[in-house]
């Protein structure tokens, strides 16, 4: 029995040692706005809601967003924090917004075995909306690709005004 208590506990070390290297941590979702789905849905449609806080993921390549070349900024579409730079976006062909590289400090990351096998999920350090998975299979100089749902962001175009952070409380 203690080799098996050995074994499970290096097999959960080995599966959250990744998150490490990331840094912060979110649960699945993690309001941390600590607002109620009725607030949200006056911001938010209801399919981003969906995807936001309840981890779902919009069907490939039905983002207006995967073909937006002009320079600017994509924004958390639930709290406006700026997550890419336009210089960071890439065609990876999956049919998602694709970026090579995040603005720091702007996410969080979990693990999520949903398909089984562990994948690295991303989420606003704001407000907690889920944004997608990061995979190790980016151009340079990241190697990373951040394969973003387009309804979980929101593009503004350099020289347009960025609107406010939302810091939370009642959006009425």
């Amino acid at each position: 029995m203690p080799k098996r208590r050995s074994f499970l506990a290096v097999l959960a070390a080995a599966c959250s040692a990744p998150l490490g290297l990331w840094g912060q941590q979110v649960h699945a979702g993690d309001n941390k706005l600590k607002m109620t789905q009725q607030d949200w849905l006056k911001r938010i449609s209801k399919d981003q809601y969906h995807i936001l806080f309840e981890e779902g993921t919009e069907r490939a390549r039905t983002s207006p967003l995967n073909d937006e070349k002009r320079a600017g900024h994509f924004i958390c579409a639930a709290c406006n924090q700026v997550l890419f730079s336009s210089d960071k976006k890439y065609d990876s062909g999956t049919g998602w917004p694709s970026f090579f590289d995040v603005i720091a400090g702007a996410v969080a990351f979990k693990v999520d075995y949903k398909l089984i096998y562990p994948r690295t999920e991303y989420h606003c350090s704001n407000c907690g909306g889920h944004q997608g998975h990061v995979f190790d299979d980016g151009p340079p100089p990241t190697g990373k690709r951040y394969c973003n749902n387009g309804l979980a962001l929101r593009f503004i175009a350099q020289g347009e005004e960025k609107p406010a952070i939302f810091r939370g409380g009642n959006s009425s």
